[in-house]
């Protein structure tokens, strides 16, 4: 399987940042940040999910997964811990956190459920995250004038969930799932996470102001929906995830690898899995 390497990113997410750190743009920031409060739970819950899943498959098939597996929940354990670093930051600034609460309360609820279920959403939300990803890497401007270290967090972070975006998908397909509830998965985890993360956008622009702004609508205009927009470049690789014989390889990695290749001073290499 894929190799993966667990990295520790050399930047310090101990001191403050401006609120508008996105190049100054409030929308920019704002929907970052709301991405940003999201992941700590997230990933906790797609580490908790693949490795539960493993768990279930016979010897020879936990066996083949290994590697793939502990890579997998190496990156994400790292990305947790980073992402909590910046949301301190954010907290600090007065942002209030409603995605996690939401989301942990979702994950209440799914307690006693097959495992595959669990699965099947991480693999649905990695497909999200990876061509998110995808997008940040391909637009300049999505971090245009953004603070340095910040601008290397989210591309390192991008980077990384393009290398892993395959790991939950396989297990899914290992345990048995079937294609009527891999894309089920994806429509309710759709419904969730776009509602979710507007919902957060809205509350970090009320709090720094500039919900009510011209330039704030302006840029979300620009970001979401221009020439290079968020769902005018994304609505067809997130489409690809209902076709049959689907699988998230079929998507491309060459720019996630030559950031890595490029970037390498940035962080340290803490393991790699053949």
């Amino acid at each position: 399987m894929t190799e993966l390497v667990v990295r520790r990113l050399l930047i310090d997410l101990g001191t403050s940042f401006e609120r508008c750190w996105n190049g100054g743009d409030a929308f920019r920031s704002a929907w970052l940040n709301a991405l940003s409060l999201s992941f700590p739970v997230g990933e906790q819950f797609f580490i908790d999910s693949v490795r539960n899943g493993v768990k279930t498959l016979p010897a020879a098939e936990r066996e083949r997964f290994a590697g793939a597996v502990e890579g997998f929940i190496g990156q994400e354990a790292t990305h947790r811990r980073i992402h909590a670093l910046f949301n301190a930051q954010l907290e600090r600034q007065g942002y209030v956190n409603r995605i996690e609460t939401r989301a942990l309360r979702r994950i209440e609820r799914m307690q006693g459920w097959d495992p595959r279920h669990a699965v099947a959403q991480t693999a649905a939300i990695e497909h999200f995250t990876a061509i998110l990803a995808h997008w940040l890497l391909t637009t300049p401007d999505a971090l245009a004038g953004a603070e340095p270290r910040l601008a290397t967090m989210w591309l390192w972070h991008a980077a990384e969930e393009t290398e892993h975006r395959s790991v939950a998908f396989d297990v899914y397909k290992a345990m048995g799932g079937d294609e009527r509830w891999r894309v089920r998965w994806m429509r309710i985890v759709t419904c969730f996470f776009v509602t979710d993360v507007l919902r957060q956008v809205v509350r970090n622009l009320w709090h720094d102001d500039a919900l009510l702004r011209w330039s704030t609508w302006r840029s979300a205009a620009r970001v979401l929906f221009g020439s290079h927009g968020l769902i005018r470049r994304t609505w067809k690789p997130w489409l690809a995830y209902f076709r049959p014989g689907f699988h998230p390889s079929q998507q491309e990695t060459r720019l996630a690898e030559q950031w890595l290749r490029e970037n390498a001073a940035q962080f340290t290499v803490v393991r790699s899995n053949p």
